[in-house]
């Protein structure tokens, strides 16, 4: 069997492993704080069902750190990061993960980097040393950087055709004008090109440093092996990195249509108002509203609306987004051109009918029902839940959080509803961007 042969088996096998290494529910997890002899903190849930590891890491500060005029930074150091590290090119880097059947990645969002990686137990402390390498010693070849450079650009001419893109970039500008959250985050054809490699080999140090580090790890590994690993991991990095802060805002709520002209036979529309911070008291309640509102695929309020009983969209949904200085509920739509108008007032008419109206007690207990049923099904795979481990840190939610979360998704009352759907929906708020050639608006 050939060496690529070998890996695509290797790595099925992984990914079948890693599922079956957690059929348990959320509650049977137990979460340790892992301490390192040098300080450095990890969350690690122990399972020796299976023989893999399965890592999860983010650091706060993403691609709305960009600098002005170079948007694309942040995506464009994740996208370099496992192009080479040390002593070994992007190929040999490369070929060392697929010959050990490791799976390594990096990405950036808008207020974090993240990274992840996957490994067989036998291979974990080689899976562990090139995870770490990729961080300290990134080598930013410049053959190997103008390479994915000129993958991105490709994206880039690729989504300036697509509908969703255009929505998608165009609402964003539209809600956070002068606000590092309104630049596109994978930046522009002109600002892709004006990063340097002196940029890229600055940005990692500033961003990946010990005291920055958020750790998530799952599988086969106790905690007094992951202490010393994670500092001969993670030693070399700095100590410290650069701080930063944006300013709040909220986004911009006029209730005003956009459109974007496009020669499509349909048009694709998505909208946003202000929404709830993750740490606001009633984000449980909001989250049950929204399950109601937009977030059940065949059960909500906007699906039967606009699309089962009148038949106007392809699909109608809605859903919190809530980020480090700014928060939104957005959803979208996607319908021919010719029932846009009516679509758009049916999608009001559902904000303010929940806002006024509240919901009914069956409606609410069967999308309580299906939230905390459906919350086991996030642990089925060791992967997953070492990302998990990484989200509740980030959002400081407490060791603990998985055993409660459901019971605080319980404790929503239908008066919670109604006060929730009071203070916030608001279609006057709501900023709408159609990109197609729409026809019925006011």
């Amino acid at each position: 069997m050939s060496r690529r042969l070998r890996a695509v088996a290797a790595s099925f096998v992984l990914a079948v492993l890693a599922v079956l290494a957690f059929a348990t529910p959320a509650g049977a997890v137990e979460i340790k704080r892992v301490i390192s002899p040098g300080g450095i903190v990890a969350w690690l849930v122990e399972d020796r069902f299976a023989p893999i590891v399965s890592l999860a890491l983010a650091v706060r500060g993403g691609a709305a750190t960009d600098p002005a005029g170079k948007e694309g930074l942040a995506e464009l150091v994740a996208t370099t990061l496992d192009e080479g590290a040390g002593d070994l090119d992007s190929q040999a880097f490369q070929t060392r993960l697929e010959d050990l059947s490791i799976s390594l990645s990096f990405s950036a969002g808008l207020d974090a980097m993240r990274g992840s990686m996957r490994t067989l137990s036998r291979n974990r402390n080689e899976a562990f040393r090139l995870f770490g390498l990729a961080l300290a010693s990134p080598r930013f070849d410049d053959r190997s950087v103008e390479r994915v450079r000129a993958q991105l650009l490709t994206r880039l001419a690729r989504e300036a055709q697509d509908p969703g893109a255009i929505a998608g970039r165009t609402l964003w500008a539209r809600l956070f004008p002068g606000h590092p959250y309104g630049r596109p985050r994978d930046g522009t054809p002109d600002s892709l090109r004006t990063v340097t490699l002196d940029d890229l080999r600055a940005f990692v140090p500033h961003r990946f440093a010990r005291d920055a580090l958020i750790i998530g790890v799952v599988g086969d590994i106790g905690a007094d092996e992951l202490g010393p690993l994670l500092d001969r991991t993670f030693g070399a990095l700095p100590a410290t990195g650069v701080s930063y802060r944006l300013e709040k805002t909220a986004p911009v709520a006029d209730g005003k249509t956009h459109v974007v002209g496009l020669d499509t036979p349909q048009s694709t529309i998505v909208f946003a108002q202000p929404g709830l911070l993750r740490g606001d008291p009633d984000w449980y309640a909001a989250t049950v509203l929204n399950h109601i509102l937009g977030g059940s695929t065949f059960g909500s309020r906007l699906y039967a609306e606009v699309r089962e009983q009148r038949g106007l969209a392809y699909s109608a949904y809605s859903y919190l987004l809530p980020l480090d200085f700014s928060a939104a509920w957005a959803g979208g739509a996607a319908t021919n051109n010719a029932a846009v108008g009516e679509s758009v007032g049916v999608i009001r008419d559902v904000w303010q009918n929940l806002a006024t109206n509240g919901v009914g007690a069956d409606e609410l207990a069967d999308a309580k029902r299906y939230l905390t049923g459906a919350w086991p099904l996030r642990f089925t795979d060791t992967a997953a839940i070492a990302a998990t481990l990484v989200a509740v840190q980030l959002e400081n939610l407490g060791l603990d959080y998985l055993d409660k979360r459901n019971s605080l998704i319980d404790a929503v009352g239908a008066g919670d509803i109604r006060r929730v759907a009071r203070r916030v929906l608001d279609p006057a708020k709501l900023t709408i961007v159609i990109v197609g050639r729409p026809e019925g608006l006011n």
